[in-house]
């Protein structure tokens, strides 16, 4: 029997791969359930090992460590007699559990050379969290398109594939390219809340913010809050009704689906949005919540407390220094650990400097990052953090013309104006 992207699967049950299928499709669009399709295949054919495996990776998405191994160590003991694909993907998998990502990666393209429809193993290189994004290197958003690009002539009309091609292309600047991907996706599958998520950053990058914010309002009605993306679109919600001036609005979005305890989304969208929020927050001229600052200074260290991920590092950084968290910084200062561990060092001094309203420090700390702060993974939008702190530190110096001038380099279609108060206040 096949999948429903062609691959042959070793299961005698019809009904356990069509849970399976189930299973599967979910988990790429982000939906809740998948989960109890996959142990419902499992259920069916208990020595299905590439449910087991599929079981395994979306454990490890929910940050759910322990049942991700248990899955993986079934899947390779089922899976031992599997054909060459099914050994290899389960190879794949096991990889990611195990955190060797670079492994992984090298493992996938070569997998992918025969196998290019196998989703599970184009997964792990798709967004601004992926096995490229968090590389550290230069070069990794070409790097994530030309991945993409390579495969594009395999898929026709695929909602999933669409809507990462079309966020590679977005994130590239080639908006005009991306549109048709993006449109068509949401087409397909209006429940995929990865392309729900893209056509939101699209339409950031686009300066289509009113049309943003009421496609990810109107979006998010339909959406279970215990999705794995639901807590980072709501954040995109509440970006923009901040930059929109309905502050209001802004703060009981985060509050209710953003902030520690309140979401059930994965502990890195939880630190690194809700740290960003506040960050913003405090760029657009708003009072310091100091004790929001201190609970996602404590969320970081509990969740985050060997450093590894820079991505988060970079966030935990900025929540220790705005909440006075000395030994919280101290120990991402010493960091050699995660994929662009320089930057994280730098940006402590940076975030402490900003604390301790330092401007020239902020500038200076920042000024060797600018050029290539897309190592430290992440999308545009949420490295916007970075290019706005340098603008609000030139401001904060009295330099109007040169914060300007950079602002328009990063957002030249809301630069027209000059720079707007709901996201550079006084």
């Amino acid at each position: 029997m096949q999948d429903l992207y062609g691959n042959e699967v070793s299961t005698g049950s019809r009904a356990a791969l069509d849970a399976y299928n189930e299973g599967v499709n979910l988990f790429l669009a982000a939906q809740t359930g998948a989960d109890i399709a996959l142990e419902r295949a499992i259920a069916e054919d208990p020595s299905f090992a590439l449910a087991h495996a599929a079981l395994a990776r979306h454990h490890q998405m929910y940050a759910r460590p322990t049942e991700a191994v248990k899955s993986i160590i079934s899947a390779r003991e089922l899976g031992a007699g599997y054909t060459v694909r099914e050994q290899s993907h389960i190879s794949i998998i096991g990889k990611l559990i195990e955190g060797n990502s670079q492994g992984a990666y090298s493992a996938i393209k070569e997998h992918i050379a025969d196998y290019p429809r196998d989703m599970l193993t184009l997964q792990p290189c798709a967004g601004v969290f992926s096995l490229i994004a968090f590389s550290g290197r230069k070069s990794r958003e070409a790097e994530t398109f030309a991945f993409f690009d390579n495969l594009k002539n395999n898929f026709e009309a695929d909602w999933w594939f669409d809507s990462v091609y079309a966020f590679a292309l977005s994130e590239m600047g080639r908006l005009s390219d991306a549109e048709a991907f993006i449109d068509r996706s949401c087409a397909t599958n209006p429940a995929n809340a990865n392309a729900a998520h893209y056509r939101g950053h699209f339409l950031y990058e686009a300066g289509e913010h009113k049309a943003g914010w009421h496609f990810v309002r109107e979006w998010l009605k339909t959406y279970d809050p215990a999705g794995f993306m639901h807590c980072h679109i709501s954040w995109h919600d509440a970006l923009w009704a901040l930059e929109l001036g309905e502050t209001d609005t802004a703060w009981a979005v985060i509050k209710s689906a953003v902030r520690p305890g309140a979401t059930s989304g994965p502990p890195i969208n939880v630190l690194t949005d809700m740290a960003s929020f506040l960050f913003r927050v405090e760029l657009a001229g708003i009072a310091r919540n100091e004790m929001l600052w201190r609970e996602i200074s404590d969320y970081a260290t509990i969740h985050f407390s060997t450093p590894g991920v820079s991505f988060a590092d970079a966030h935990s950084a900025l929540a220790h220094a705005m909440a006075g968290n000395d030994a919280g910084l101290q120990k991402l200062r010493e960091t050699k650990a995660g994929f662009a561990s320089d930057m994280v060092r730098a940006l402590a001094d940076v975030f402490t400097a900003f604390a301790a309203g330092d401007w020239q420090k902020v500038i200076d700390g920042l000024l060797p990052m600018m050029s290539n702060h897309e190592r430290l993974g992440g999308s545009n939008a949420q490295r916007d953090l970075i290019e706005f702190t340098f603008i609000h530190a030139l401001l904060k110096l009295g330099k109007t013309e040169e914060a300007v001038r950079a602002f328009r380099m990063r957002r030249p279609l809301l630069a027209k104006d000059g720079l707007p108060a709901t996201l550079f206040g006084s």
